[in-house]
C-alpha cells in the first residue's frame, strides 16, 4: 500500500513549472497527525543514487532546499489536509527525474539523506525538455 502517493509530474519545457504534491495516506497517517512527521522531496535519474531537493519541518515554518534548486523551487505543506506540496519554477533539463515524497520521524537536521526516511511515495516522473 503506497502511503505517500505523489501527483503532478508529467512533460515540460525548461523554463517552466510544475506543482507536484503528495497526500498522506494509509495507516501511519491515519492514525497519527501530518505534523508527526518531517516531510521531503528527493529524486532519482537512471543510473545515480536518490538526490536530496528539499525539506520542510512538522509544523511547515522552516525549509530547506539543495543548492541545485534553491531559489526555483517552494516546498510548503498543509497539515490539516495531509499534503505537502513542492511548486517547481524555472525548470531545466537538469530537473529531470523521478521525485518522490518522504516522511520521517526522527529527522534532526532537515537536509538529511534519504537513509533516514520511513515512508516513501512510488515516484512520479518529471521530464524538462530543452
Amino acid at each position: 500500500q503506497v502511503q505517500l502517493p505523489e501527483s503532478g509530474g508529467g512533460l515540460v519545457q525548461a523554463g517552466g513549472s510544475l506543482m507536484l504534491s503528495c497526500e498522506a495516506s494509509g495507516p501511519a497517517f491515519s492514525r497519527y497527525p501530518l505534523s508527526r512527521y518531517t516531510m521531503a522531496w528527493f529524486r532519482q535519474v537512471p543510473g545515480k543514487e536518490r538526490e536530496y531537493v528539499a525539506a520542510i519541518s512538522r509544523n511547515g515554518d522552516s525549509t530547506n532546499y539543495s543548492d541545485s534548486v534553491k531559489g526555483r523551487f517552494t516546498m510548503s505543506r498543509d497539515n490539516a489536509k495531509k499534503t505537502v506540496f513542492l511548486q517547481m519554477t524555472l525548470l531545466i533539463s537538469e530537473d529531470t527525474g523521478v521525485y518522490y515524497c518522504a516522511a520521517g520521524t526522527r529527522i534532526y537536521y532537515l537536509n538529511s539523506p534519504s537513509s533516514v526516511y520511513d515512508y516513501w511515495g512510488q515516484g512520479t516522473q518529471v521530464t524538462v525538455s530543452s
